[in-house]
């Protein structure tokens, strides 16, 4: 070890800095290339809907790591959607249970067991709740291993929320703020499209080294229901796939907006021939860009699409660096089909969601622009 060489230790933990995204590098250079899918036609399957997943994975966390913990308001009894259901009576209280209505200091705590070298699953029931927590996530969570040079960090939290809209939730259970946390270097942002990427995905956020808010599509709940596989499989963070393959313009979308989009690409087949890939970005932050600037120089075209109001919202950030990236590529202005400005409104739901109609004429608008 020469003079001035860095310390063994600190090359043991190399960290990515750049896009203002700071990660344990051990989990960035973990991505594996299996897919749900190859799992699915070659192993043991269970049908089962969104909620059921979910908890299978808890319970396959639990049972793996002993000193998993998992709490949060109703967790006990199984949560308001059913998610932690059967695991109090499997593993006991010291293990699930409640806690008060106190989304800081649910936060707050599994900040600290993490810090303490353990595993935590900290549930808030609402994802429009969240923001009592604000504080505790993106200075604490988010920072605690910068902060410290690495020598402590919270990476063994995993914050489970529902979001989006549900059909009756209001302006206060309907809304999408994953936008908010992707400012917050240091926290992983991951939203699952259907029961078999929720699974694997949230295994992977329980076991990843960094925290992770992982956003779970509420009206997917009971509605979204397919072969799941059984056992213990993770799903690479920080990859998008590609759900749809195409040659004309390039969808991008995550969690419930991914059937949006699939019904809109086949609205476009049907109706002027029109071949549509579609990217599940699975994990917002930090995203996979290459993913998406590959398929737009192909498509010369781009279409992103989210729940979350239009301003300020993720799309902008992905519309941005495809301009920078692919800017001789691009045939036709990037559109954003999204939620509106406004609060969530109970009355008008229906008009405010970005639906496959919205998405459709987007198509339509990037071919007449790049006519």
């Amino acid at each position: 070890k020469g003079e001035g060489s860095l310390p063994s230790e600190m090359l043991r933990s190399v960290w990515r800095l750049g896009s203002r995204r700071l990660f344990c590098a051990e989990a960035l250079a973990k991505r594996r290339a299996s897919e749900v899918k190859n799992l699915v036609s070659e192993g043991e399957t269970k049908r089962m809907n969104l909620f059921t997943a979910i908890n299978d994975a808890m319970d396959i966390a639990l049972e793996k790591d002993k000193e998993l913990i998992l709490f949060g308001e109703d967790v006990k009894f199984g949560g308001v959607f059913r998610c932690s259901i059967g695991l109090n009576e499997k593993y006991g209280t010291d293990r699930v249970f409640n806690t008060p209505l106190s989304e800081q200091g649910i936060v707050g705590f599994g900040i600290g067991v993490a810090a303490a070298g353990a595993r935590a699953i900290a549930e808030i029931q609402f994802a429009d709740y969240i923001f009592p927590a604000f504080d505790q996530i993106v200075n604490e969570a988010a920072k605690y291993r910068y902060r410290s040079g690495n020598e402590f960090n919270s990476g063994g939290l995993t914050i489970r929320t529902p979001y989006g809209a549900v059909g009756h939730g209001g302006l206060y259970h309907s809304q999408s703020p994953e936008a908010f946390f992707t400012h917050a270097s240091g926290i992983r942002v991951v939203i699952p499209r259907s029961p078999a990427q929720a699974k694997g995905l949230l295994l992977s956020c329980i076991f990843s080294p960094d925290p992770v808010i992982f956003m779970e599509p509420k009206w997917l709940y009971r509605t979204a229901v397919e072969e799941v596989p059984v056992g213990d499989y993770r799903i690479p963070l920080d990859t998008a796939e590609v759900v749809r393959e195409g040659d004309d313009v390039t969808l991008v979308g995550w969690g419930a907006q991914i059937k949006v989009l699939q019904n809109a690409a086949d609205a476009a087949e049907e109706k002027i021939g029109i071949s549509c890939e579609v990217i599940d970005l699975r994990t917002i932050t930090p995203w996979d860009e290459e993913t998406i600037v590959k398929s737009v120089e192909k498509t010369g075209r781009l279409i992103i699409s989210h729940e979350a109001p239009q301003h300020g919202g993720f799309g902008a950030e992905i519309a941005s660096t495809v301009q920078e990236r692919c800017f001789f590529s691009l045939q036709a202005p990037i559109q954003r089909v999204c939620g509106y400005d406004t609060p969530f409104p109970l009355a008008f739901e229906k008009l405010y969601v970005p639906d496959k109609l919205k998405n459709y004429e987007a198509i339509v608008k990037v071919l007449e622009d790049s006519a």
